[in-house]
């Protein structure tokens, strides 16, 4: 194809292809909004206009009316819906981006004073683009059919020569590209004055901001809730299936008993976590914020379950009554101890483990101690952060936490407020 007939049809496409249609319906809609505006007009104004029919005024009538409509569009675009109703129609008509424009309704001054300005454009713009699409086109048209048909020309009064009927043809078509290339350019006006008023303002991008950090550190916290059980769990059945096979290579009598019970404990640990896992992935699947808090999941009140469960031989010492601890945290240190039972059995072979949990006034102390195994755990790459998430819960708390070799042991401690808030 020559560079000319390229030229030609990219013209075609931006004056009659699917966006330039779109977009002269986006006019057509904005008209549409106008005329209970421009009624109210011809109301105000009417009774001023003399003794003529308000309905058939005069031009002065018709866009005085108009003048008085445009304030009550930009009224009506000070209303915090205007916005994401105008911004979704932009979206579908106008073929700006989604990003671009902003989302839920104009909340601040600022917001709603561009949105009633963008109404006003909208309305006012389209409301000529509209005069003009139910005027022209039959006056076009009966122009260019005018060297055709006496009853035209005697309508139009006009005489046929040979110039007129040229002329006539070609003012007809004339006047039709010249109203496909005012509704094109009005709608790539709109289209770009849309990103403009319509777009999101620094107030709407910090909430959008964060939306996704609130997002982000729930999906986080789900994350570490699914690594602590999944991960204490896998441990806890990887000791228990190697201590079972390990018995039943000795093929001595009276161990068949502590096979079943270790198969009983791998069978209710699994299962147990299958269920924490098809609560976790559910709430992943629902992709709002406030997962976490809707998880629930295990606290302090449940530990003996845990620790019976572990496969760890567990030395506990309470203080204060671990009951009475708000649910945030007695669930964040559930886990902390469930994490340091974890990394016994993966780093040390399933040590005597020491645990002292204590509900102070102000804090909840937790102290884990066993053995100092041969190597001292380290974070591994790619996974293993069980440590980073211990200190990153008692973090989010306003706690702290740390862990590591201390006097020939390998000690675990965190310090959680009661008043601790996520």
């Amino acid at each position: 194809m020559t560079r000319a007939g390229s030229t030609w049809r990219a013209a075609g496409r931006a004056l009659f292809g699917l966006r330039a249609r779109l977009r002269w319906v986006h006019l057509v809609l904005g008209g549409a909004l106008l005329m209970p505006f421009w009624l109210v007009g011809m109301v105000i104004l009417g009774p001023l206009s003399g003794p003529q029919d308000m309905w058939s005024a005069s031009p002065a009538l018709l866009f005085g009316a108009y003048a008085v409509a445009l304030p009550l569009a930009a009224v009506a675009g000070l209303f915090p819906t205007a916005r994401p109703l105008s911004a979704d129609v932009a979206r579908a008509l106008c073929g700006v981006p989604g990003e671009r424009l902003a989302h839920g309704q104009a909340r601040t001054r600022a917001a709603r004073v561009r949105t009633a300005s963008w109404c006003t454009l909208h309305m006012g713009v389209g409301a000529l683009v509209s005069g003009a699409s139910l005027a022209l086109p039959p006056f076009a048209a009966a122009l260019i059919a005018a060297p055709v048909f006496p009853g035209v020309r005697e309508y139009l009064q006009v005489e046929i020569s040979v110039w007129s009927a040229v002329l006539l043809p070609l003012t007809g078509t004339g006047m039709l590209l010249a109203l496909a290339a005012t509704s094109a350019g009005a709608g790539a006006l709109l289209a770009r004055q849309a990103q403009v008023l319509l777009g999101p303002t620094p107030a709407d991008r910090l909430a959008a901001a964060e939306r996704r950090a609130t997002e982000l550190a729930e999906r986080n916290r789900l994350a570490r809730e699914l690594h602590d059980s999944v991960g204490h769990a896998l441990s806890a059945v990887t000791l228990q299936a190697g201590a079972a096979r390990k018995v039943l290579d000795s093929d001595r009598a009276g161990d068949v008993e502590f096979v079943r019970e270790a198969l009983a404990a791998i069978e209710e640990t699994t299962r147990r976590t299958v269920g924490e896992l098809d609560a976790v992935l559910g709430l992943l699947r629902q992709d709002g914020a406030g997962g976490a808090d809707q998880l629930g999941g295990p606290t302090l009140a449940t530990l003996a379950g845990l620790l019976s469960r572990s496969g760890v031989p567990v030395s506990l010492h309470e203080e204060g009554t671990l009951t009475a601890v708000a649910a945030p945290v007695s669930r964040e240190a559930y886990r902390i101890v469930q994490e340091g039972l974890s990394n016994a059995l993966r780093h040390a072979g399933a040590p005597p483990v020491t645990l002292w949990i204590a509900a102070h006034d102000e804090e909840l102390e937790i102290r884990m101690e066993n053995p100092l195994p041969e190597r001292a755990p380290v974070e591994r790459p790619g996974g293993g952060r069980g440590l980073c998430g211990v200190a990153e819960r008692a973090a989010l708390l306003g706690g702290r936490a740390e862990a590591g070799p201390q006097g020939g042991v390998w000690r675990l401690s965190a310090r959680l407020p009661l008043e601790g808030r996520r």
